[in-house]
């Protein structure tokens, strides 16, 4: 009996040809899934949305501040507003940039007489220093979209450097349209070295900053 050798090549053919359409769609084995292909382009879209500039999405943004009641428990407060830009660069992040300021007459401490002092000049003195802000000067890399970011905060009409620690929480399809990130941010200062100094025997110098900072891309 003769052996067809055009017949053995075409089915040696048809056999790699249904082994490879078969590694392609073995979804259920988690071999070469064809679900592979989407993962790895909304991965490399994600990382791609998190790279830019994005304007403050001020719906989407939070800012809340602590400060230590002597002899009492700690209070927290909110300011209602926040504003500015920032730039993330992951190939580079020493471009990375951070401009916000936060209007310091939007401060919500759940009671209209505080607010009107924390308001006036034995605080934040609001009509004269309408905002305080934080321009960045070095993004440093701390871990996996972690930084240390140097840059310079005023408030009250005092600037001064200080690092804040920065965290990338998120990034996707805002519901406006376009991208968006999410940055989660603390720092600390002392309020006396900024000029406010009303009231340090009964509310700690230490204030800490606790920003939900939500962005879209420009």
């Amino acid at each position: 009996m003769k052996t067809c050798s055009m017949c053995i090549g075409g089915t040696i053919t048809m056999i790699a040809a249904a082994s490879l359409a078969g590694v392609l769609t073995l979804g259920g084995m988690g071999i070469g899934s064809s679900a592979a292909p989407a993962i790895t382009a909304a991965a490399v879209a994600t990382t791609a949305a998190a790279d830019g500039a994005f304007a403050v999405d001020k719906t989407h943004s939070t800012v809340v501040f602590r400060v230590q009641r002597t002899g009492g428990a700690p209070f927290y407060g909110v300011f209602g507003e926040i504003d500015g830009t920032f730039n993330l660069n992951h190939e580079d992040p020493t471009k990375s940039t951070i401009d916000v300021k936060i209007p310091v007459a939007s401060v919500n401490s759940n009671n209209a007489g505080r607010d009107k002092h924390l308001k006036a000049a034995d605080f934040f003195s609001a009509e004269e220093f309408p905002n305080a802000t934080f321009k960045a000067t070095k993004f440093t890399k701390t871990g996996e979209k972690q930084y240390d970011v140097a840059g310079d905060f005023t408030l009250r009409g005092t600037t001064k450097p200080i690092t804040i620690k920065v965290k990338e929480t998120g990034a996707g399809p805002a519901r406006g349209g376009g991208n968006a990130v999410g940055l989660d941010v603390q720092f600390s200062f002392k309020r006396s070295e900024f000029g406010v100094n009303y009231g340090l025997t009964s509310l700690s110098d230490d204030i800490t900053l606790m920003v939900g900072l939500e962005g879209v891309q420009k």
